[in-house]
């Protein structure tokens, strides 16, 4: 992992300044270059309004932000929303050209790139989420995987270091969900992209590098999700824990320590070889 790119130091935030209760009570945490950060809990624990104020949607009444080296204010938000996208649950919300490469190009025109410049940042970034093919495609007519993917692009085009999933992945059937996820995995080695998704799916958190538990706007716990995972019994386990907590009901000898989905296939591959 490389250095922190993003900084946050005791962020405290409630959307009725009349109330005592806060939304976000000084929220403290780190990301490295290239770190995936799956940040869970339940509704109202403060997930989303987190990603607002990571973009500059929200501004803290305490508090502050640091994202590349630059302090998130209202005169520098712009400046830094160049480092930080927003994936939204819903991609239909970010849709506004007429065509897949209007609609990825749209961000890029914002910041009045020139057309020479804008044509490969196009290509290159649906390229990244493999929807080249559908370029001249209307966007309204995608499946709801491949809408994902152009919302995606859309960000990426922009080249930001960090990329924010805002349970982007929900909407998806089970299929899609895996093959974005392996994406954006590529992308993050490739790119040395850091991935920040806010989810209540435990199969996409268990794909990142760290998990951040949050309950009632604090941060309640944080490490890898092997740790998490095994000290959090409560947690709705991913599909490979599921399964091995299956196996072992039926008597089966499983593998004692977490184990990620490339190595349960591994393990019931040998298993079988064994049999």
């Amino acid at each position: 992992m490389g250095k922190p790119i993003l900084e946050v130091e005791e962020l405290t935030f409630k959307y009725d300044k009349r109330l005592e209760e806060e939304t976000l009570s000084a929220v403290s945490f780190t990301v490295n270059k290239g770190e995936w950060l799956a940040i869970i809990g339940d509704n109202g624990s403060g997930k989303s309004t987190l990603a607002k104020l990571l973009v500059g949607l929200l501004e803290p009444q305490k508090g502050r932000i640091c994202i590349a080296g630059t302090e998130l204010t209202d005169d520098s938000k712009w400046e830094v929303r160049r480092h930080i996208g927003l994936v939204f649950q819903n991609p239909d919300n970010q849709f506004i050209g007429t065509t897949v490469q209007d609609d990825v190009a749209f961000g890029l025109e914002n910041v009045n790139m020139s057309y020479e410049e804008m044509v490969p940042r196009v290509n290159e970034a649906l390229r990244m989420v493999e929807m080249s093919a559908f370029c001249e495609h209307d966007p309204s007519r995608l499946s709801g995987g491949q809408k994902q993917r152009v919302a995606i692009a859309g960000i990426l085009a922009l080249k930001p270091s960090i990329i924010v999933l805002d349970e982007s992945l929900v909407m998806l059937d089970p299929k899609s969900r895996r093959e974005l996820l392996s994406t954006l995995n590529q992308l993050k080695h490739k790119e040395s992209l850091t991935i920040i998704s806010i989810t209540h799916d435990m199969n996409e958190a268990a794909v990142s590098d760290r998990i951040m538990m949050m309950k009632s706007g604090r941060v309640l716990k944080s490490g890898p999700p092997a740790q998490i995972f095994i000290e959090e019994q409560q947690l709705e386990p991913p599909f490979v824990e599921r399964l091995k907590r299956e196996l072992e009901n039926k008597g089966k000898e499983v593998p004692k320590a977490y184990t990620t989905e490339e190595e349960m296939v591994k393990w019931l591959c040998k298993s079988c070889l064994m049999v």
